[in-house]
């Protein structure tokens, strides 16, 4: 009988250190699951304590790997000022035999790396094999993740264009990340620069209700793949339609966004990722089509990581053991 959960800081979760590669592998094997209906996920809800903050539920089942959870997560724009991070919450993964709690953990750096990992398993079927140029657009936490995810799965870029409309957040980005990963990395002077002629376009600036975006299709370079983190905030409504290949992470989320407010000018998508992971919907087949991604974040991709996370924290003795 199940009598205690392990519980996992903050850092004891950076500390378990699962790497990208393998976050990147499960991740892409559960949106082959989504793909073929064997996870089970209702819409997020949540509470808005301020007009674009937001604590959202998320729960999911996975049936292979068995994975069975809720992430409780928050984004709080204003909380950089008061030097927190915007995001944050825990994550409760349950025994899909029972449904006992058997561990509990931060999710921030969980949620960073699943979805730098997502938008790496979308750009493995929707970019260009040869990308070579990759713009990040937001430089924070997702803009870092991104960059990671998309140097292991493209290891051929060679080029990184790098924008923050923070100048000393783009800079310490370009320097910090120079350090990390070497290759050349630029400071982009404004956001057109930073798209044009990029083969991956990866945005992560806030997510708002009335976003003011500004990226224009002319911008976007045939064969492009885009890749928004922050739902329509930056992708003009025009930009959007001129793709060849429009997906989301889940159709049916996106939708009930709507109702909520949000993607008032973003058309529809054409499909779940996970459908074109199981090969129910086109990837890209031809070299100039333009394609993006509008994920907006799902439980599977927690469940999946944090079950990894707990396996390698209990076989390296990590973390806390609380009693139920």
């Amino acid at each position: 009988m199940v009598t205690e959960l392990l519980y996992l800081s903050r850092a004891e979760v950076e500390r378990v250190a699962l790497p990208m590669a393998e976050i990147i592998a499960a991740v892409e094997a559960v949106f082959r699951e989504k793909g073929e209906g064997r996870v089970e996920m209702p819409p997020k809800i949540g509470i808005h304590p301020a007009a674009d903050d937001f604590l959202h539920a998320m729960p999911a089942y996975v049936a292979s790997p068995r994975a069975a959870g809720i992430k409780w997560v928050g984004n709080f724009l204003k909380n950089p000022a008061r030097n927190l991070p915007t995001i944050s919450g825990m994550i409760v993964l349950n025994d899909p035999e029972t449904g006992i709690p058997v561990a509990a953990m931060d999710c921030t750096w969980i949620t960073a790396k699943r979805t730098g990992a997502a938008s790496a398993v979308a750009a493995k079927y929707l970019a260009r094999p040869d990308a070579a140029v990759l713009t990040i657009i937001g430089c924070g936490v997702q803009g870092r993740s991104h960059l990671e995810a998309m140097l292991v799965q493209f290891p051929g870029i060679h080029l990184v264009k790098a924008y923050d409309r923070v100048r000393a957040n783009q800079e310490r980005f370009v320097q910090e990340m120079q350090a990390a990963y070497g290759g050349k990395m630029v400071a982009a002077e404004d956001c057109e620069s930073a798209v044009r002629n990029a083969d991956i376009i990866v945005t992560a600036a806030e997510i708002l209700k009335q976003p003011r975006p500004v990226i224009r299709p002319d911008w976007i370079k045939p064969g492009a793949f885009c890749m928004p983190v922050d739902f329509d905030s930056l992708f003009t409504p025009e930009a959007i339609r001129a793709m060849n290949l429009f997906y989301t992470d889940d159709v049916a989320q996106m939708e009930f966004y709507r109702t909520m407010g949000y993607f008032g000018a973003t058309p529809r998508a054409q499909g779940d990722l996970g459908d074109v992971v199981a090969g129910k919907k086109p990837p890209r087949t031809q070299p100039e089509q333009r394609t993006m991604a509008m994920h907006l974040g799902l439980a599977i991709e927690d469940m999946v990581t944090a079950t990894r996370v707990c396996e390698r924290a209990m076989v390296r003795g990590i973390g806390t053991r609380l009693p139920l």
